[in-house]
């Protein structure tokens, strides 16, 4: 499976394209699953609006792509989700920034992801060494995860709107046979998103380069 779940659109203030744009180039890629998922803070009060148009963009592409229908919820900055803001028709959700201090969520990732009330993963953030920090271990760690359903983003960006950052921790991955057998062993399902922001930049091969590599490491993808 060729999935892509991590991707914004004008929706997000740090966005430009509109969604057809980016589904267009996911499919010319070769991308076979692909995840709209813009901010909940640039989304705002049109979440109505939002999810109506990403599920006539399920219908419009369906035989030529599978689109599912996501967010990414900021945790920190006074942007998180309000109490009163319902989220659970939606396909999958991603929580970015639990491993900053100022995280309104933190550890408290697995009530939270009851609140949400969808399919969660976390977003571009080092689990593994996240668990360090904590004194924990990360196999336990990353069980823990597994054990509530909650699933762990492989962030293969590489753009302009990130500087061409590259995420240390999915190199570390590939490059380790130890952090290969701590995630495959602790059950925990990954996705593949590439966090794109401008068409121009999208890379498709990074997506496909990263799916391959976890089929061929046998550590399990979450499925939609």
């Amino acid at each position: 499976m060729i999935m892509d779940i991590h991707s914004h659109t004008y929706y997000s203030g740090c966005g430009r394209d509109d969604p057809r744009t980016i589904i267009q180039a996911a499919i010319d890629g070769g991308i076979e699953v692909f995840g709209i998922s813009d901010h909940n803070y640039g989304i705002g009060d049109r979440k109505a609006e939002y999810f109506e148009l990403l599920t006539e963009l399920q219908q419009e592409y369906r035989e030529k792509i599978k689109i599912v229908r996501g967010m990414e919820l900021c945790t920190i900055n006074h942007l998180w989700l309000r109490d009163d803001e319902d989220i659970s028709h939606f396909d999958y959700c991603l929580v970015e920034h639990i491993d900053l201090p100022e995280s309104s969520v933190g550890l408290d990732i697995f009530r939270y992801a009851l609140r949400c009330g969808c399919k969660t993963g976390i977003a571009h953030t080092d689990l593994i060494g996240f668990a360090k920090k904590l004194g924990k271990d990360p196999a336990a760690f990353l069980k823990e995860f597994a054990e509530h359903d909650i699933f762990w983003e492989m962030n293969v960006n590489y753009d302009s709107i990130h500087g061409y950052h590259q995420h240390e921790y999915v190199k570390r991955l590939v490059e380790s046979e130890e952090e290969q057998d701590i995630v495959r062993n602790s059950g925990i399902r990954v996705s593949v998103g590439f966090d794109g922001h401008r068409v121009e930049d999208y890379v498709p091969e990074r997506v496909i380069k990263m799916c391959d590599f976890l089929e061929s490491k046998q550590i399990p993808m979450v499925a939609f």
